[in-house]
């Protein structure tokens, strides 16, 4: 995975913020063209939404089944009105918004002492339960290796030391993260 282009990166950061106003407007989301290049293809996607520094949603898709421009439009609505962890985005708050598209690399099985903080993000499986964390969220939260194994664990929905068990599946990606300057849309 090659790493994209100044002008990819400001047109997935351009349509994300169209499609984010027409949803928190109720207005129709524009209708997508053939998707060509990077959007064209299946990759793994996650779109974060800050409003004044504050986490405001976070929705992605870890295996990817369809193009990333469908990918983008669908995770970039799911975080601005369906996170369940939050109010749905008021149009008001759109001035304060900043996004963050993080896209994904492969999964890769990854023992516990391989993870490097910063760089890899983890998913984690067992039975049904599954959970995931960016990168970033390590060196956000300023976690050690262990406490981010035990965290992807609550995220699953299990006890923190459920990364010891055998049956529990490690993976490891990397993320390209694309993430507007400052706050808000352009302003001249």
């Amino acid at each position: 995975m090659s790493p994209l282009s100044d002008s990819e990166k400001l047109a997935l950061l351009a349509l994300a913020r169209r499609t984010i106003a027409a949803a928190v407007r109720d207005a129709p989301l524009l209708d997508a063209p053939p998707w060509s290049g990077i959007l064209a293809e299946p990759r793994g996607i996650f779109v974060t939404l800050r409003c004044r520094g504050r986490l405001q949603g976070c929705i992605g898709v870890v295996e990817p089944v369809e193009p990333l421009g469908d990918s983008l439009v669908r995770c970039a609505v799911g975080a601005a009105l369906n996170d369940p962890r939050f109010p749905a985005l008021r149009a008001e708050a759109l001035l304060d918004l900043h996004i963050e598209i993080s896209l994904l690399s492969r999964l890769q099985p990854i023992r516990s002492q391989e993870i490097e903080l910063g760089r890899h993000g983890l998913f984690l499986r067992r039975a049904v339960h599954r959970g995931l964390l960016l990168p970033q969220v390590a060196t956000e939260y300023g976690f050690t290796r262990e406490r981010f194994l035990e965290e992807t664990c609550r995220k699953a929905g299990l006890s923190p030391g459920a990364w010891l068990d055998p049956e529990t599946r490690l993976y490891a990606f990397t993320c390209e993260i694309i993430a507007e300057l400052r706050e808000g849309p352009p302003r001249p």
